[in-house]
């Protein structure tokens, strides 16, 4: 459960760090709607992620890795209109700020991971 809770607020902080950096991706409410956005990615992540892994992995291994960029800005994408259904209010204003932002995001990902990796392992003292 604890590796949840911190996998959750790094997707949390990841997300706030991109809305605050890139432009063209904008959130219209307050922190509780990161966290839910956060959750919504990380279940896409979850669900969707191994499949297009999967279903696209000669164009991955084509492209030497980069086209799970691209699975990225999509799954960011999806983020962004399944939370405005819900009323969340992430917006992004196309492909390229969509781009920007799963790296970004990716980055800020990486970052926190490699930081708390010791909490993710669970410590066995």
């Amino acid at each position: 459960m604890t590796k949840f809770i911190i996998r959750w607020a790094i997707n949390a902080i990841a997300l706030y760090v991109a809305v605050l950096i890139v432009p063209g991706i904008e959130l219209n409410g307050d922190w509780t709607g990161i966290l839910w956005l956060a959750l919504l990615m990380g279940l896409l992540n979850a669900l969707l992620r191994p499949l297009l892994k999967f279903l696209t992995c000669p164009l991955i291994l084509l492209t030497l890795g980069l086209f799970t960029i691209l699975i990225n800005t999509g799954i960011l994408m999806l983020t962004s209109k399944i939370g405005q259904s819900f009323g969340l209010g992430l917006t992004v204003d196309g492909f390229w700020p969509a781009v920007l932002g799963s790296l970004v995001i990716s980055f800020v990902s990486v970052v926190m991971s490699l930081i708390l990796r010791d909490e993710l392992k669970g410590r066995k003292n």
